[in-house]
């Protein structure tokens, strides 16, 4: 069952961000990996298409290599936004914690692995989980209605209760978007795992026609 879990996102959570898709845009857009692929949504990703592609392939590589090296000892999610890899969920301890980042960094066209893996003798169980892809569509709905921020400029994931937060934003819209899932009912916490950007590139995108 684990195995369902290890890769972000999960077919559950790919089916309920797909649906959230046809409300907004009213087509359907293939969510893979953290990149939203196909028409407007990709155009408007602040990630070029080839950082889209590559984070697609690094969070696939980064699952199937922590599978085939520790199989069930862990559960480790794997998210990839602009090259950069969070890593989420637990290791039984901090040798393998340390391995799992190492396996990880070593995947080509990875820049860099936020490790944020917690050292715990048993891996979240199945309603623990249910509950962060909940959670996490929450989260997703509240940047939606959220002002003054692109919501397709952030990646959202959900970890026992924590909200991590990765995009290209600008120190502004990074607060307004922590500040507003903090208020999400079930958060815990919410961590910021952005790449920032000035106004002067901020202004690139906007003027760019969408």
């Amino acid at each position: 069952m684990s195995n369902l879990f290890r890769i972000r996102p999960s077919l559950v959570s790919l089916l309920a961000g797909a649906g959230l898709l046809v409300s907004l845009s009213g087509c359907v857009e293939l969510v893979v990996g953290g990149a939203m692929v196909g028409g407007a949504l990709s155009a408007s990703d602040r990630r070029t298409l080839g950082a889209q592609t590559e984070d697609t392939a690094i969070s696939l590589k980064g699952g199937n290599r922590i599978s085939t090296v520790f199989g069930e000892k862990v559960h480790v999610n794997v998210t990839s936004f602009n090259r950069k890899v969070l890593l989420t969920g637990e290791v039984p301890d901090t040798a393998t914690r340390e391995q799992v980042e190492r396996e990880v960094a070593a995947i080509e066209n990875v820049h860099s692995v936020v490790n944020e893996l917690q050292i715990s003798p048993f891996s979240s169980s199945f309603s623990s989980r249910s509950n962060d892809v909940l959670l996490e569509n929450k989260a997703k709905a509240k940047l939606v209605d959220t002002r003054d921020i692109s919501v397709n400029s952030f990646k959202v994931v959900a970890e026992s209760g924590v909200i991590f937060l990765m995009g290209r934003v600008t120190q502004r819209e990074a607060a307004t978007a922590a500040e507003a899932i903090r208020n999400v009912s079930g958060v815990q916490k919410v961590v910021k795992v952005f790449e920032y950007i000035d106004d002067a590139e901020l202004k690139n995108y906007t003027a760019k026609p969408q």
